[in-house]
């Protein structure tokens, strides 16, 4: 007598069985190009399949898709047949008859069916996904969608900032990484700076680095300030190349943690081409600047339609008359955008003095913001015949950005959030 597979209800309240599907290449089709569509066809192009849009309209970005090339959009409604040759069905329609009709035979055909009009009538789901250096996270809580993504999210972003733990059982390649901090709130670094800082086994820190993240770092990992490594004044570049590749070579994970983004100011070529020179592979991981970061913490846009449509930065470690000097200041004076100022507190009355002689007006606005993004912050304002004074008056110690322009007005009746 011939044995027979128990038949299952449809609704039958069995747990959906997890898979990934491979589907480069594959035809999937695409019933709808609203909401749903627009969400979705980024994952799937992303997975390489060969994607057919079927509706007679589209949102804006779902037809962005369609005119780049990413998918074939049929511009028109569902018809019977549409799901021939197909392993993978979105149904998201507006059309519940064509939503049916879809569905029914993508049953026919045993096409996987994700809908989003109902999702007990549908014969897949789609998890709440997220990605992290390689890893896929894919959450299924049945019928509650938001509870998926809520726990998507906290595993992502364990993974992401390694509090988490997940070690690589595998060797990894010994090397440096620059990684620039962010302006100095230590929720401004980049998720990958924040995992790279994770899985060090040495960290060499700049002094205007965001200091709060050292604290999270587990007990193992090597913390060396820059600052502190002994050498004369001359020597300070050649100390800290020296000391990266010491610990690469050793065959230790190293990441040099840089304030703002390692290639604005940062220095971060030199050390790069040191590494390269010794032979030991560089990864640039870029950073959050000071120079709009700062600004736009106290409420200044470094641009603004009618006001500025540009913005120069420019550092101010050295006097406009010093020899030394690479920047032509009588340019910048005639330029109507905004220049913000990096490392320049101790040359500012001077750099007000050149602006001013070269034709830059002496009332236009000057905003000094110290220890921009921390709890530290504060913002003193001033012009360009009143900034030196300010500085002197109000104390102005380093780091601070110093923004000059229109711009500056633009940010005094205006209250921010910290975002928390």
């Amino acid at each position: 007598m011939a044995e027979h597979a128990p038949h299952v209800e449809p609704h039958a309240e069995h747990p959906a069985y997890p898979v990934g599907l491979r589907l480069s290449g594959r035809r999937v089709v695409v019933v709808g190009g609203g909401q749903v569509a627009q969400r979705r066809l980024p994952a799937l192009i992303a997975a390489g399949a060969d994607i057919v849009l079927v509706s007679p309209s589209a949102k804006a970005s779902v037809e962005a898709m369609a005119e780049a090339g990413e998918i074939r959009w049929e511009r028109r409604r569902y018809e019977e047949g549409d799901l021939t040759g197909a392993w993978y069905a979105l149904i998201a329609s507006s059309d519940p008859v064509a939503n049916r009709t879809a569905s029914a035979e993508a049953e026919r055909h045993r096409v996987w069916c994700v809908r989003s009009d109902d999702a007990e009538a549908a014969t897949a789901w789609t998890p709440a996904t997220g990605r992290s250096e390689g890893v896929t996270v894919a959450v299924l809580t049945g019928r509650d969608p938001r509870r998926s993504a809520a726990v998507r999210d906290a595993i992502v972003e364990g993974l992401r900032d390694g509090t988490l733990a997940a070690p690589h059982h595998r060797s990894r390649t010994p090397g440096v990484a620059l990684v620039g901090g962010g302006p100095g709130d230590p929720d401004l670094i980049t998720v990958r700076g924040r995992r790279l800082l994770a899985e060090a086994d040495v960290v060499i820190a700049d002094r205007l680095g965001p200091r709060d993240l050292l604290n999270e770092l587990p007990p193992h990992v090597e913390v060396i300030d820059a600052a502190k490594i002994p050498y004369g004044r001359a020597m300070a570049q050649e100390a800290i190349n020296d000391a990266l590749i010491e610990h690469a070579k050793a065959g230790k994970a190293v990441v040099r943690l840089k304030g703002g983004d390692p290639f604005v100011f940062g220095r971060g070529m030199e050390e790069v081409q040191a590494l390269a020179e010794a032979g030991i592979p560089c990864t640039v991981v870029p950073g959050i600047s000071s120079s709009i970061s700062v600004p736009s913490a106290v409420g200044i846009p470094v641009t603004h339609r009618g006001v500025a449509h540009e913005f120069t930065v420019v550092s101010g470690h050295v006097a406009p008359d010093d020899d030394r000097s690479l920047v032509d200041w009588a340019a910048l004076a005639r330029l109507h955008g905004t220049l913000v100022l990096l490392m320049a507190v101790d040359k500012i009355g001077a750099i007000a003095e050149a602006l001013v002689a070269h034709g830059k007006a002496p009332d236009t606005p000057v905003a000094l913001i110290q220890e921009g993004t921390t709890a530290a912050q504060r913002r003193v304002d001033a012009t360009l015949a009143t900034v030196a004074d300010a500085v002197r008056a109000e104390q102005v110690r380093p780091p601070a950005v110093i923004v000059i322009g229109e711009v500056v007005a633009l940010g005094e009746a205006v209250a921010l959030g910290d975002g928390r």
